[in-house]
C-alpha cells in the first residue's frame, strides 16, 4: 500500500506540480487543439494532460486501465462534464487482457511482455518491477472514434503497446503523438511506418518532457529517422508528434 501511494504521489509532482511546464504545454497543445475540439489522452495516467487540453477548451476522452490511476482522474475531473473517463485500455481488437502493472512506477504499467523484457536490459529501468498484473477491458481507437467522434489530436502513451493501438485504427487522424524510447528504438520506427501507413504526414519531436520542438520546421519520415539517430545516444526519452499535411 506504501508502494502505491508513493507511485501515485510522485506522478502527481511530476504531471501536476511543475508550473513552468504547464505553461509550455498549453503553448505546444494550443497548435492542436481550441475550444470545443475532441482530444483523445490514450494513457491517461493521472491526467497532466487533459488538465492542460481542459485549459484550450478541448472535450476530453480519458483513456486509462489503471485502478489507481482511474481513482485519481476520477477525484480531479469526474465533475467536468467535458471530460470523458473510459477505464479501459485500446488495443487492436476489442476484448480483455492483462495489463503489468509497476507500483511503484506506474507511469510504465504496460500491456506488452516484450516491452518490459527490452527496456528491462537498459540501466535506466534497473530499478523498475512489474510486480502485479490486472485482467483489463480493450477497446479499440476506431470504437471510440465511433462513440465520442473524430479527435484533433489524440496522444498515445502505452508503454510499447502503440503498434497495437495503432493497428485498431482505419483512418487518419488530423493530428498524434507517441513516446518513443532509445532502448526500444525499432520499435518506435515500426509505429512511425503504421502512422505513414495511414496518412500523409509530416513530424517533429520533443524531448522528455520538454513541452518543447526540436526542430523549428517539420520533417518527413526520413529526416524524423535521422533526427531521433541523434538523440538516441543520450538515451532520454520524448514524444514523436505527427499532422497530417492536409491540416499543416
Amino acid at each position: 500500500m506504501l508502494a502505491r501511494a508513493w507511485g501515485l504521489a510522485r506522478s502527481l509532482v511530476i504531471y501536476h506540480g511543475q508550473p513552468a511546464k504547464h505553461r509550455r504545454a498549453v503553448r505546444l497543445y494550443g497548435q492542436f487543439l481550441g475550444p470545443g475540439d475532441i482530444a483523445f489522452d490514450i494513457g491517461a495516467h493521472v491526467g497532466g494532460r487533459v488538465r492542460t487540453w481542459r485549459r484550450l477548451g478541448a472535450r476530453v476522452i480519458a483513456v486509462e486501465p489503471q485502478p489507481d490511476c482511474l481513482r485519481v482522474l476520477r477525484l480531479l475531473f469526474g465533475r467536468d462534464r467535458d471530460v470523458v473517463i473510459e477505464p479501459r485500455a485500446v488495443g487492436a481488437q476489442a476484448g480483455r487482457a492483462r495489463l503489468g502493472v509497476s507500483t511503484a512506477t506506474p507511469t510504465v504499467s504496460s500491456m506488452s511482455a516484450g516491452w518490459r523484457e527490452s527496456v528491462s536490459a537498459d540501466r535506466s529501468f534497473a530499478k523498475v518491477r512489474w510486480d502485479r498484473s490486472v485482467e483489463v477491458e480493450v477497446t479499440t481507437l476506431d470504437a471510440l472514434i465511433d462513440a465520442h467522434g473524430l479527435p484533433a489530436f489524440c496522444k498515445i502513451d502505452v508503454e510499447g503497446f502503440e503498434s497495437e493501438v495503432l493497428a485498431g485504427l482505419s483512418r487518419p487522424l488530423p493530428a498524434l503523438s507517441f513516446e518513443y524510447l532509445p532502448p526500444t528504438h525499432d520499435q518506435a520506427l515500426a509505429v512511425l511506418e503504421r502512422v505513414g501507413q495511414l496518412g500523409a504526414y509530416r513530424y517533429n519531436y520533443s524531448p522528455v518532457e520538454t513541452m518543447r520542438f526540436a526542430s523549428e520546421h517539420w520533417l518527413d519520415a526520413p529526416d524524423l529517422v535521422a533526427l531521433l539517430e541523434r538523440v538516441r545516444p543520450l538515451g532520454r526519452s520524448g514524444d514523436v508528434y505527427a499532422r497530417l499535411t492536409t491540416a499543416a
